[in-house]
């Protein structure tokens, strides 16, 4: 055996791993895709609740932003 054999043999296995490509297709990238999408409605719904939830002002230019932080007795809903 010379190194010619040795490397077209290491180049027969990535040639058949990427075979595995072949046969996915392009169904894991758009499981991929989904499960962001899924993700991310999860996680601003998630989001909605928790803001629906506090007692911060959300803007800055809110007059009641000013010294929110010190008033007594603010806590979460």
């Amino acid at each position: 055996m010379n190194s010619t054999d040795f490397f077209w043999g290491i180049a027969d296995v990535f040639q058949m791993a990427f075979l595995f490509f072949d046969a996915v297709g392009n169904y894991f990238n758009y499981s991929l895709i989904l499960l962001g999408f899924f993700g991310f409605y999860y996680w601003m719904n998630t989001q909605r609740k928790l803001s629906a939830k506090s007692n911060v002002p959300s803007e800055v230019s809110d007059p009641s932003f000013k010294e929110w932080y010190k008033g007594e007795g603010r806590r979460l809903k």
